[in-house]
């Protein structure tokens, strides 16, 4: 059945619709209040941003223009109203079902899952900058309160994720996965030199700068290691060229020749593949080979499984049917295999806050948990939060111990009770079936 027919049948039976919260209402923001308002089944009841008039606004893009901001906001809400606070944590205790995070800040992403699983609320962010640094414990946090964590659909890990379970799903297993990348990999690039190109697309110059870098890429795959249980290729991924029709061929194990050490791994491909994810399963069985073979799939034993396309905010809604009608996240972790931790971009000197994802000071590279933990290594998602208290040469990973961190910061709090609670076993890192109740 349909999530389009499945909130349908809910609102008939509750006699409402499904009541979303939405915090952040700048580009990714207001793209899904678009989407939410044309959804069935589903209505944005409150907006929650640091501008109220910009909220405002994208409600009323969305058709929406009776818009209450003072009083009592929750009877405005019960009573099919909608309502535009600033404060984002306010938002997380207003009778809605689902609390959507769209700021595209860490921090905020953090505090805003936090408050909001602690009130029960099914919580989707689109900040997996946030998951990548603190979701193994946010993921642990709605398994016992009965709520939903999740990403958002659209994203790149998660569509690939939905592509992993269908290989798996179909019998085959999972040699790799991964999604193209369409720009040439530019780790010292800065938001000032990249403004003007962000202008032209209608950009966060910053947030371009995390494509340019290589940060995004690399949290990306982190995420998508963590929910589908695989492994990087390698500290910070490989990236080789590859098209649509040369995906199966490399990919592949380097004895089979293709560039792979080892099955079950993520990386990205550049070429001609973005904006697209992709898969590669492997059978060794005949009959299966055959009739894969004969459905033009290609030679085999590898197989190449590609969607073309991933559509951010427009396919986000999916998230809310997921979480809200069946239970189910679209993607969170389930190991902690990943990390993506802080590479001084360029001669770094004590006493000096560091510019957080997207700035001139750092860019974040995808590691293997282990290896990060054992070198102290600093995640990306706590570098706005971070004052050096020693110099940090060019090329180099930021460690705990060069940097003084801002203790009040929520991100700061969660990440060192996740590291606390992994270090004394309390929280696993691997499957949730395994963590004691």
């Amino acid at each position: 059945m349909s999530y389009t027919r499945k909130l349908l049948d809910r609102q008939a039976e509750l006699g409402r619709p499904v009541r979303v919260g939405l915090v952040g209402a700048g580009q990714m923001g207001s793209g899904f209040i678009a989407q939410i308002a044309r959804q069935k089944g589903v209505d944005i009841s409150a907006v929650a941003d640091i501008d109220p008039a910009r909220a405002v606004e994208a409600l009323r893009a969305a058709g929406i223009g009776e818009v209450t901001r003072e009083g009592d906001l929750a009877a405005r809400i019960e009573a099919g109203g909608h309502v535009v606070v600033a404060d984002a944590v306010e938002l997380t205790r207003l009778p809605v079902d689902i609390v959507i995070e769209c700021s595209g800040v860490p921090d905020v992403a953090a505090r805003v899952a936090f408050a909001a699983l602690l009130a029960g609320r099914h919580t989707a962010l689109m900040t997996v900058e946030a998951d990548v640094t603190v979701g193994l414990l946010l993921s642990r946090i709605a398994a016992q309160t009965g709520a939903v964590y999740t990403v958002c659909r659209g994203d790149e890990p998660v569509e690939c994720l939905k592509l992993v379970e269908y290989v798996q799903d179909i019998g085959l297993d999972v040699v790799f996965a991964g999604k193209g990348k369409n720009n040439p990999l530019r780790p010292q690039a800065t938001a000032e030199e990249l403004t003007e190109e962000a202008r032209t697309k209608g950009m966060n110059p910053r947030m371009l700068c995390s494509f340019v870098d290589g940060t995004k890429t690399m949290i990306e795959m982190a995420a998508l290691a963590n929910a589908a249980d695989l492994q990087l290729t390698q500290r910070g991924l490989t990236g080789p060229a590859a098209t649509v029709g040369t995906l199966h061929e490399v990919f592949r194990p380097v004895a089979d020749g293709g560039v792979l050490e080892r099955h079950g791994v993520v990386d990205y491909a550049t070429g001609p593949v973005a904006p697209g994810v992709f898969v590669i399963g492997r059978t060794d069985d005949p009959v299966v080979r055959e009739e894969l073979e004969y459905l033009k799939m290609g030679s085999g034993p590898y197989f190449s499984f590609y969607r073309p396309y991933h559509l951010a905010s427009v396919e986000a809604v999916l998230s809310i049917g997921e979480a809200v009608c069946d239970g189910q996240s679209s993607l969170a972790p389930v190991v902690w295999n990943a990390e993506v931790t802080a590479v001084a971009k360029r001669d770094l000197t004590a006493g000096r806050r560091l510019e957080g994802i997207g700035g001139a000071d750092v860019r974040g590279e995808a590691v293997p948990a282990a290896e990060a933990r054992t070198g102290g290594e600093l995640p990306v998602g706590l570098a706005s939060a971070a004052t050096l208290r020693a110099d940090v040469p060019a090329g180099r990973p930021v460690r705990y111990q060069d940097v003084d961190l801002d203790e009040s910061s929520t991100i700061v709090q969660l990440r060192r009770l996740q590291d606390g609670l992994l270090r004394t076993g309390t929280l696993t890192a691997g499957p949730l079936a395994e963590v004691p109740a």
